[in-house]
This record gives C-alpha cells, structure tokens and sequence, in this order.
C-alpha cells in the first residue's frame, strides 16, 4: 500500500519583498510552514532557493527533492523558538571536536589528520583567538573554558536560518571548526568535508569500501552541501 502523496496543484511560483521579508507564492498565496507561520525568509536569495524547488515539483509534492524548504521551516518552527538550546547544542562539538582527536598510530593515518586539520585549527586559533588540546586516542579530553565561551559566542550571533544550516553542517561533520569554517569561507566547502573523512576514507582503504557505508557517507555529503548552500543564501545580501 503506498502512502498517499499532495498532488502538485499550482501553475506559477514567485517570490515576493513584503514587511515580514521575502516570501514564496504559489499561485499568488504564500507559503506557510507546517505550523502554519508565515514562509517568511531573510534574503532575497534564499526566497529564490526555495522557490527553485518548488518550481521542480512535477506531478506529486516530493519533500526529499527540497532541502531548503524543509530547513526553512525548521529556522521558523523549531529553531527560532528554542534558539538557546540549539546554540548550546551547536557549541558543544566544540568540546570534542573532531580535529583535536588524533590517532597514535599509524605514522601515515596521523601524518594526513596533521596535514589536514592543523591548519584549520590554527586558522580557528588565528580567528577566533583561541587554544586547543590535541588528545590521542578517544578518551575525552575538556577543552579550555575560554575557547568553549568564545565559539558559543560565535555561534549566538547566527540568525535562526544560519544556525540551522550550521548545525547540519556540525552534525555531518563532527566538527564546529569545520562549521565555522565554512561561514567564514576558510576553505573550499569540498574541501572541508574531505577534511572530515580522514579517519573513515582510511580505513576504507585498508579494509575495502563497504557499499551500506558508502551510501551513507554520500547522504550525509548531501546533506552537508545542501547545508553549505542554503547558508550563502541566507549570507547574501537581503534584497
């Protein structure tokens, strides 16, 4: 039995500016979130992003084909309202960050974690004016209280649409360095995520690629990418 699907049943999407900000129009009635708030977006560019996905709906609604709408809604309904906790949520990778946990062996595995991630922490300590305590092994380790405080810091000043692509791109990643990275536009998004994969891409190498796990590491690759552009839209200028 298949579950039922809304039909597609517009003809024309469209953007407009109004007092709330940038909405989406179908057939000249804006769109609501699933709570029924306003569709109410920051930038122009982000009103387009999401407009684009429902312009490629064909025949039946596919929610899985529109990432940015399903995170726009989530900054609207979920995140706005508990702002505090998902800051705290966000920050607290910092505090196990993954660029910080390091293998003891083999030399080559630590030669590409070094290779790979001390830049970007010293890129983060250069920023952000802040330490870090390398650990080997996966026995946690407490960061410094100041370095905790300053990136909480950093994370309360997002917006609730750049904290929810934030903490996708926290979550795939295992890393609030790697996240802060990327709304600073240290690296290349690619490049970050590959940065992310060390640890997984080598033992793949030496044990063979499993399909099951290969298939979810492209997932969240998609998610993680689909997080990095919903973020430039919501950087762009408002419009």
């Amino acid at each position: 039995m298949t579950g039922w699907a809304r039909k597609v049943f517009w003809k024309d999407v469209a953007t407009a500016k109004g007092p709330e900000g940038h909405a989406v129009l179908l057939d000249g009635r804006p769109l609501r979130t699933p709570a029924r708030a306003a569709l109410a977006l920051p930038t122009a560019a982000l009103a387009h992003l999401v407009a684009e996905e429902w312009r490629a709906q064909n025949g039946t609604i596919r929610p899985d084909s529109m990432p940015a709408t399903r995170a726009a809604n989530a900054a609207i309904d979920k995140v706005r309202g508990s702002k505090g906790d998902v800051t705290a949520l966000v920050a607290a990778y910092g505090e196990t960050d993954l660029l910080c946990y390091r293998a003891s062996s083999p030399a080559a595995l630590c030669a590409e974690q070094a290779a790979a991630w001390e830049p970007l922490l010293d890129w983060a300590t250069r920023r952000y004016e802040v330490t870090w305590r390398r650990v080997e092994g996966v026995m946690p380790a407490s960061q410094p209280p100041a370095t905790l405080a300053r990136l909480t810091n950093e994370v309360a000043r997002l917006n609730a649409f750049e904290l929810t692509a934030m903490h996708d791109l926290v979550a795939m990643s295992g890393s609030l360095v790697i996240g802060l990275a990327v709304l600073e536009r240290a690296e290349a998004p690619e490049q970050l995520w590959q940065a992310s994969r060390i640890d997984e891409d080598w033992q793949a190498r030496q044990w063979g690629h499993d399909e099951e796990a290969r298939r979810t590491a492209e997932n969240r690759r998609q998610t993680f990418m689909q997080a990095v552009r919903f973020l430039r839209a919501c950087q762009a200028e408002p419009g």
